[in-house]
Protein backbone atom coordinates (compact mmCIF):
# COMPACT_ATOMS: atom_id res chain seq x y z
CA UNK A 1 0.00 0.00 0.00
CA UNK A 2 2.78 2.39 -0.39
CA UNK A 3 0.72 4.25 -3.18
CA UNK A 4 -1.64 5.27 -1.24
CA UNK A 5 -1.00 8.47 -0.47
CA UNK A 6 -1.47 10.61 3.21
CA UNK A 7 -0.96 7.05 5.07
CA UNK A 8 1.48 8.38 6.90
CA UNK A 9 -0.59 11.78 8.09
CA UNK A 10 -2.82 12.01 10.52
CA UNK A 11 -6.36 12.33 9.25
CA UNK A 12 -7.46 15.77 8.92
CA UNK A 13 -10.69 14.59 11.03
CA UNK A 14 -7.74 14.69 13.49
CA UNK A 15 -5.96 17.73 12.96
CA UNK A 16 -7.31 20.91 11.46
CA UNK A 17 -11.08 19.84 10.51
CA UNK A 18 -10.97 18.32 14.40
CA UNK A 19 -13.51 21.21 15.38
CA UNK A 20 -15.95 19.59 13.32
CA UNK A 21 -16.40 16.48 14.74
CA UNK A 22 -19.40 17.37 16.60
CA UNK A 23 -21.45 17.59 13.69
CA UNK A 24 -19.88 14.47 12.01
CA UNK A 25 -20.50 12.26 14.83
CA UNK A 26 -23.41 14.09 17.21
CA UNK A 27 -22.87 13.42 20.85
CA UNK A 28 -26.53 11.92 21.35
CA UNK A 29 -26.31 9.07 18.75
CA UNK A 30 -24.10 7.25 21.43
CA UNK A 31 -26.36 6.56 24.40
CA UNK A 32 -27.40 2.80 23.23
CA UNK A 33 -24.08 2.25 22.07
CA UNK A 34 -22.23 3.29 25.53
CA UNK A 35 -24.65 1.66 27.67
CA UNK A 36 -23.35 -1.60 25.99
CA UNK A 37 -19.60 -1.06 26.21
CA UNK A 38 -20.48 -0.42 30.29
CA UNK A 39 -22.67 -3.69 30.44
CA UNK A 40 -19.63 -5.41 28.91
CA UNK A 41 -17.07 -4.18 31.59
CA UNK A 42 -18.78 -4.69 34.10
CA UNK A 43 -20.32 -8.32 33.40
CA UNK A 44 -16.48 -8.83 32.54
CA UNK A 45 -14.84 -7.38 35.78
CA UNK A 46 -14.44 -9.56 38.87
CA UNK A 47 -13.91 -6.60 40.84
CA UNK A 48 -16.75 -3.48 41.07
CA UNK A 49 -15.96 -1.26 38.34
CA UNK A 50 -15.12 2.60 39.67
CA UNK A 51 -12.37 3.93 37.74
CA UNK A 52 -12.22 3.21 33.99
CA UNK A 53 -9.15 4.49 31.72
CA UNK A 54 -10.26 5.43 27.72
CA UNK A 55 -7.51 5.22 25.32
CA UNK A 56 -7.90 7.02 21.86
CA UNK A 57 -10.89 8.80 23.69
CA UNK A 58 -11.33 10.78 20.73
CA UNK A 59 -14.06 13.78 20.70
CA UNK A 60 -15.36 11.81 23.96
CA UNK A 61 -18.89 11.02 23.23
CA UNK A 62 -19.02 7.52 24.29
CA UNK A 63 -17.70 9.31 27.83
CA UNK A 64 -20.12 11.51 27.76
CA UNK A 65 -22.37 8.85 29.17
CA UNK A 66 -20.09 6.80 31.01
CA UNK A 67 -18.83 9.59 33.05
CA UNK A 68 -22.28 8.99 34.77
CA UNK A 69 -21.03 5.45 35.99
CA UNK A 70 -17.77 5.72 35.96
CA UNK A 71 -14.75 8.20 37.05
CA UNK A 72 -13.25 8.36 33.29
CA UNK A 73 -9.65 9.54 32.52
CA UNK A 74 -9.17 10.24 28.65
CA UNK A 75 -6.20 10.00 26.70
CA UNK A 76 -5.68 10.69 22.86
CA UNK A 77 -3.10 11.23 20.35
CA UNK A 78 -4.63 14.45 19.27
CA UNK A 79 -4.21 17.41 20.73
CA UNK A 80 -7.37 18.73 18.68
CA UNK A 81 -9.32 16.12 19.66
CA UNK A 82 -8.67 16.63 23.11
CA UNK A 83 -10.04 20.31 23.26
CA UNK A 84 -12.90 18.93 21.70
CA UNK A 85 -13.71 16.42 24.44
CA UNK A 86 -12.63 18.82 26.84
CA UNK A 87 -15.70 20.90 25.66
CA UNK A 88 -18.08 18.09 26.05
CA UNK A 89 -16.33 16.66 29.84
CA UNK A 90 -14.84 18.95 31.49
CA UNK A 91 -15.38 17.33 34.63
CA UNK A 92 -13.09 14.05 33.05
CA UNK A 93 -9.33 14.32 33.43
CA UNK A 94 -7.54 14.48 29.89
CA UNK A 95 -4.03 13.15 28.62
CA UNK A 96 -2.05 13.35 25.65
CA UNK A 97 -0.57 10.31 24.96
CA UNK A 98 -0.17 7.48 22.21
CA UNK A 99 -2.29 3.93 22.94
CA UNK A 100 1.01 2.00 22.22
CA UNK A 101 3.36 3.61 24.86
CA UNK A 102 1.87 5.85 27.61
CA UNK A 103 2.22 5.08 31.33
CA UNK A 104 0.16 6.49 33.73
CA UNK A 105 1.75 5.10 36.71
CA UNK A 106 -1.40 3.95 38.42
CA UNK A 107 -4.15 1.07 37.42
CA UNK A 108 -7.84 1.36 36.48
CA UNK A 109 -10.78 -0.96 37.42
CA UNK A 110 -11.24 -1.05 33.61
CA UNK A 111 -10.06 0.01 30.06
CA UNK A 112 -11.63 0.41 27.18
CA UNK A 113 -10.30 1.13 23.68
CA UNK A 114 -13.34 2.11 21.30
CA UNK A 115 -12.24 2.18 17.93
CA UNK A 116 -9.27 4.24 17.68
CA UNK A 117 -7.48 0.95 18.12
CA UNK A 118 -8.24 0.46 14.30
CA UNK A 119 -5.41 2.85 14.06
CA UNK A 120 -3.27 0.11 14.58
CA UNK A 121 -2.19 -0.78 11.41
CA UNK A 122 0.54 -3.27 11.68
CA UNK A 123 0.44 -6.79 14.55
CA UNK A 124 3.54 -5.19 16.83
CA UNK A 125 1.36 -1.71 16.98
CA UNK A 126 -2.13 -3.96 17.80
CA UNK A 127 0.05 -5.87 20.45
CA UNK A 128 1.36 -2.57 22.45
CA UNK A 129 -1.63 -1.50 22.63
CA UNK A 130 -3.08 -4.47 24.21
CA UNK A 131 0.15 -4.50 27.13
CA UNK A 132 -0.79 -0.82 27.51
CA UNK A 133 -4.51 -1.74 28.39
CA UNK A 134 -2.64 -4.60 30.49
CA UNK A 135 -0.28 -2.68 32.31
CA UNK A 136 -3.44 0.29 33.28
CA UNK A 137 -5.66 -2.85 34.19
CA UNK A 138 -6.11 -3.85 37.79
CA UNK A 139 -5.88 -7.58 38.52
CA UNK A 140 -9.40 -8.88 38.29
CA UNK A 141 -10.59 -5.76 36.12
CA UNK A 142 -11.58 -5.73 32.37
CA UNK A 143 -10.31 -4.65 29.12
CA UNK A 144 -12.55 -4.12 26.07
CA UNK A 145 -11.37 -3.29 22.38
CA UNK A 146 -13.80 -2.23 19.33
CA UNK A 147 -12.46 -2.33 15.99
CA UNK A 148 -14.08 -1.15 13.29
CA UNK A 149 -13.62 -4.58 11.16
CA UNK A 150 -12.26 -7.85 10.96
CA UNK A 151 -10.40 -9.90 8.42
CA UNK A 152 -13.50 -12.63 8.07
CA UNK A 153 -16.08 -9.94 8.07
CA UNK A 154 -14.96 -7.20 5.95
CA UNK A 155 -17.20 -6.21 3.14
CA UNK A 156 -16.27 -2.69 1.10
CA UNK A 157 -19.12 -0.14 1.86
CA UNK A 158 -20.30 3.45 1.65
CA UNK A 159 -22.49 5.32 4.12
CA UNK A 160 -23.41 9.30 4.58
CA UNK A 161 -24.79 11.33 7.35
CA UNK A 162 -24.15 14.80 9.11
CA UNK A 163 -25.70 16.98 11.65
CA UNK A 164 -26.56 20.47 12.30
CA UNK A 165 -24.85 22.19 15.48
CA UNK A 166 -25.04 25.24 16.45
CA UNK A 167 -23.62 27.95 13.39
CA UNK A 168 -22.35 24.54 11.62
CA UNK A 169 -23.59 22.36 9.54
CA UNK A 170 -21.93 18.92 7.82
CA UNK A 171 -22.57 16.51 5.52
CA UNK A 172 -20.48 13.53 4.57
CA UNK A 173 -19.42 10.13 2.54
CA UNK A 174 -17.83 7.93 4.03
CA UNK A 175 -16.59 5.11 1.31
CA UNK A 176 -14.53 2.20 3.22
CA UNK A 177 -12.50 -0.05 0.63
CA UNK A 178 -9.53 -2.26 0.33
CA UNK A 179 -7.12 -1.56 -2.15
CA UNK A 180 -4.62 -4.28 -1.11
CA UNK A 181 -6.26 -8.12 0.41
CA UNK A 182 -3.48 -9.69 1.32
CA UNK A 183 -2.07 -6.40 3.47
CA UNK A 184 -3.45 -5.85 7.23
CA UNK A 185 -5.18 -2.40 6.62
CA UNK A 186 -8.34 -0.95 4.77
CA UNK A 187 -8.47 3.17 3.25
CA UNK A 188 -11.60 5.26 4.03
CA UNK A 189 -12.46 8.23 2.17
CA UNK A 190 -14.51 11.01 3.37
CA UNK A 191 -16.18 13.59 1.20
CA UNK A 192 -17.05 16.73 3.82
CA UNK A 193 -19.52 18.75 2.60
CA UNK A 194 -18.99 21.76 5.27
CA UNK A 195 -21.57 24.84 6.14
CA UNK A 196 -20.33 27.92 8.30
CA UNK A 197 -20.87 31.53 8.56
CA UNK A 198 -18.58 31.67 5.78
CA UNK A 199 -20.19 29.80 3.22
CA UNK A 200 -20.41 26.32 2.10
CA UNK A 201 -16.74 24.25 1.05
CA UNK A 202 -15.90 21.12 0.32
CA UNK A 203 -13.02 18.54 1.76
CA UNK A 204 -11.25 15.70 1.49
CA UNK A 205 -9.67 13.07 4.31
CA UNK A 206 -8.19 9.68 3.99
CA UNK A 207 -8.27 7.47 7.00
CA UNK A 208 -5.90 4.60 6.79
CA UNK A 209 -6.61 1.61 9.23
CA UNK A 210 -5.79 -2.16 10.71
CA UNK A 211 -7.46 -5.10 9.49
CA UNK A 212 -6.86 -8.01 11.21
CA UNK A 213 -8.20 -11.80 11.48
CA UNK A 214 -9.84 -12.76 14.54
CA UNK A 215 -7.58 -15.43 15.49
CA UNK A 216 -5.03 -12.53 15.37
CA UNK A 217 -7.04 -10.42 17.83
CA UNK A 218 -7.70 -13.58 20.29
CA UNK A 219 -3.77 -14.70 20.19
CA UNK A 220 -2.56 -11.70 21.12
CA UNK A 221 -4.67 -10.88 24.14
CA UNK A 222 -4.27 -14.75 25.19
CA UNK A 223 -0.31 -13.73 25.04
CA UNK A 224 -0.80 -11.07 26.91
CA UNK A 225 -2.27 -12.54 29.98
CA UNK A 226 -6.13 -11.46 29.20
CA UNK A 227 -8.63 -13.98 29.20
CA UNK A 228 -10.52 -12.79 25.99
CA UNK A 229 -13.74 -13.41 24.34
CA UNK A 230 -15.56 -11.96 21.51
CA UNK A 231 -19.14 -10.74 21.76
CA UNK A 232 -21.38 -9.17 18.93
CA UNK A 233 -22.52 -5.74 19.39
CA UNK A 234 -25.95 -4.43 17.79
CA UNK A 235 -27.00 -1.01 17.33
CA UNK A 236 -30.63 -0.03 16.56
CA UNK A 237 -30.25 3.46 15.49
CA UNK A 238 -27.57 1.84 12.67
CA UNK A 239 -29.58 0.13 10.75
CA UNK A 240 -29.38 -3.21 13.08
CA UNK A 241 -24.90 -3.12 11.93
CA UNK A 242 -22.95 -5.33 13.67
CA UNK A 243 -20.15 -5.64 14.32
CA UNK A 244 -17.42 -7.75 16.62
CA UNK A 245 -15.76 -6.72 19.98
CA UNK A 246 -13.17 -8.23 22.34
CA UNK A 247 -13.88 -8.45 26.24
CA UNK A 248 -10.40 -9.69 28.00
CA UNK A 249 -10.71 -10.28 31.91
CA UNK A 250 -7.52 -9.92 33.64
CA UNK A 251 -7.12 -12.73 36.20
CA UNK A 252 -7.12 -12.05 39.50
CA UNK A 253 -2.97 -12.67 40.79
Amino acid sequence: MADIPGRHYAPRLYTDLAAWWPVLSCPDDYAEEAEFYRRCLVETSRIPVKSVLELGSGGGNNASFLKAHFEMVLVDLSPAMLRVSRSLNPECEHVHGDMREVRLGRMFDAVFVHDAVSHMLTEEDLARAIETAWVHCRPGGAALFCPDHLKETFKPNTSHGGHDRMLRSMRYLEWTWDPDPEDTTVVTDFAYLLRDKDGTRVEFDRHVTGLFPRATWLRLLWDQGFKPEERELSISDKGESTCGVFVAARPVE
